[in-house]
C-alpha cells in the first residue's frame, strides 16, 4: 500500500504533539516534512530520529512555511495538517486555499486523534487567545488544589526552541533547572512562577512520556495551556479564559473558539479594567456557542513595587512578547500599571530599536509604544539588552511574568509589575476546584 505523503505545518508545538500521538510508526503516512512559522530560527532544523521513530531514521526536516508551495509540488504532496495556533479563522481559510490550490488535502486534527487521557485527574487551563491570563490563572488553580492537600504537577505548552534531541520530557522543580535546561525567557515566565510556588514543571516535546513521568507523583495533574491551543490530554475540567479587552476574538480564532464550545468553566478574565458593555458582549457570545458553560468573572488586579517612584517619570515599559505578536495586544499590564502609577510620559523605543528587536517592530506594527520582551535566543536577548541601553528614560517598568534584570542587565532603575487572579463574585474558580478534585 502506498503510504500519503504529508506535511505539517506548526510552530514547534503542537505539530510534533500531531505528529507524535497520530503519525509516528503509522504505516499508512509519510511524514515528508514540517514546515514552522511565528518563532524565530525554528525553521531550519530536524526533528531528529530519537523522537521521529522506526519509520524516520534520518529525522524529518523542517522548512520555512515560506517553502509550503514549493514542498507540496517536489514531493507530491497528499495531505497537509495545519498544527498551529492563535490564528484569524479567515487565515486558516487562506491555508486551506493555499494547500487546496496545490492539490493536497487541508487536515485540521481534533481531540479525538490528539488528546491523551491521564490515569490522574486532569485540570486543563486554555483560553481563546494569548495572552488572557492562563499563567496567573494555573497559579491560582494549583494554589486552591495544594490548599486541598493534594500534590500537584504542572504540564506546559511545548516551547522546544532549542536542541530537540535534548528537550523529549524535561523536568523543572528547582530554579537551577532553568538554568540547566538553557531555557529562554518564554520559558522562564512560564516555569518560574510555578517552581517559587512549590509545584513540579514538565515540558518538553513527547508528551506520551511526559505524562507517563508526571503521573507517576501527582495527585492531580494541571495542564497549563499555550496561546490558544486545545489540550493535549483529556481533562477532568476544563477550564478556558475569554478577554473582554479583545470582545469578539473568541468567536473569530483558531482554535479559541473550539476551546470555548468544549469548556466546562469559561472564565472571564480581567473584568475590573475591561469596559462593562465588553464584558456584556463575551458573556453573550459564551452563551450563544456553549449555554451549558459555568461562567465566571475574574480580575487580574496590577501592582508595582513603589508607585511613587514611578509618579511623574518618562517610563519604558517592557511587555511580555508573545502577548504583543502573535496575541496581537498594543498593551499589557506594565502599560496600564504605568498609567495607574501616574507616569508622566510612556517612552516609545521604536527609534532606539536594534536588530531582532526592530524586526519584531516592522513584522508587528500594531505594537505601541512599549518594548516586547524577544528572548527566544542568544542574538535578541543581546537586541533586547541593547535596545533598553538606547533608550532615553527615567524608569524601565518591567511588565513580564519574570524579572528581567536575572538573565539580561538592564543600565537604568528598573521596577516590577505584578499580576495575579483574583474572585471577582460568584461562583468562585477555587470552589468548582474544590467541588470537582475533592
Amino acid at each position: 500500500m502506498d503510504r500519503k505523503k504529508v506535511i505539517i505545518m506548526g510552530a514547534a508545538g503542537r505539530d510534533f504533539h500531531n505528529f507524535n500521538t497520530v503519525f509516528r510508526d503509522n504505516e499508512s503516512y509519510e511524514v515528508v516534512a514540517f514546515t514552522a512559522t511565528q518563532i524565530p530560527k525554528i525553521g531550519g532544523r530536524t526533528y531528529p530520529a530519537v523522537l521521529a521513530g522506526k519509520l524516520y531514521p534520518k529525522g524529518i526536516p523542517i522548512y520555512a512555511e515560506e517553502q509550503l508551495d514549493e514542498l507540496i509540488r517536489k514531493h507530491s504532496i497528499d495531505q497537509v495538517v495545519f498544527a498551529y495556533s492563535d490564528v484569524p479563522h479567515q487565515v486558516v481559510m487562506h491555508k486551506s486555499s493555499q494547500v487546496l490550490a496545490g492539490g493536497p488535502d487541508f487536515i485540521l486534527q481534533g481531540p479525538k486523534a490528539t488528546c491523551i487521557k491521564s490515569k490522574k485527574p486532569l485540570l486543563a487551563i486554555c483560553a481563546v487567545r494569548t495572552g488572557v491570563g492562563k499563567s496567573q490563572t494555573t497559579r491560582y488553580a494549583i494554589a486552591a488544589l495544594h490548599e486541598m492537600g493534594k500534590k500537584v504537577v504542572a504540564i506546559r505548552h511545548p516551547m522546544p526552541y532549542g536542541d530537540l534531541a535534548k528537550q523529549v520530557s524535561q523536568r523543572f522543580a528547582v530554579m537551577e533547572d532553568l538554568d540547566r535546561h538553557e531555557c529562554t525567557i518564554e520559558e522562564r515566565e512560564e516555569y518560574e512562577p510555578h517552581i517559587k510556588s512549590g509545584a513540579v514543571v514538565y515540558a518538553g516535546v513527547d508528551y506520551g512520556k511526559i505524562l507517563a513521568q508526571a503521573e507517576q507523583e501527582a495527585d492531580v495533574i494541571v495542564w497549563d495551556g499555550g496561546n490558544n491551543d486545545l489540550p493535549f490530554y483529556k481533562p477532568d475540567l476544563h477550564v478556558v479564559l475569554v478577554d473582554p479587552h479583545r470582545a469578539g476574538n473568541e468567536l473569530s480564532y483558531y482554535p479559541g473558539e473550539t476551546n470555548l464550545r468544549m469548556a466546562d468553566v469559561a472564565l472571564i478574565n480581567k473584568v475590573e479594567s475591561a469596559k462593562p458593555e465588553w464584558v456584556a458582549e463575551v458573556e453573550k457570545n459564551i452563551r450563544s456557542i456553549n449555554p451549558d458553560a459555568v461562567i465566571v468573572k475574574c480580575a487580574s488586579p496590577i501592582t508595582v513595587e513603589d508607585p511613587a517612584r514611578v509618579k511623574g517619570k518618562r517610563v519604558l515599559v517592557v511587555e511580555d512578547g508573545p502577548t504583543l505578536t502573535h496575541g496581537e495586544m498594543s498593551y499589557g499590564a506594565g502599560t496600564l500599571a504605568a498609567k495607574q502609577a501616574g507616569a508622566a510620559e510612556i517612552v516609545d523605543p521604536h527609534s532606539a530599536a536594534v536588530g531582532t528587536i526592530q524586526a519584531t517592530f516592522e513584522k508587528y506594527p500594531h505594537v505601541g509604544a512599549l518594548l516586547p520582551a524577544m528572548g527566544y535566543h542568544d542574538q535578541q536577548l543581546r537586541d533586547l539588552e541593547n535596545t533598553i541601553a538606547a533608550v532615553d528614560c527615567d524608569l524601565v517598568l518591567i511588565g513580564t511574568p519574570i524579572d528581567l534584570r536575572k538573565v539580561i542587565k538592564i543600565d537604568k532603575p528598573a521596577m516590577r509589575v505584578y499580576y495575579d487572579l483574583a474572585d471577582h463574585g460568584e461562583p468562585t474558580l477555587a470552589e468548582l476546584i474544590k467541588k470537582k478534585f475533592s
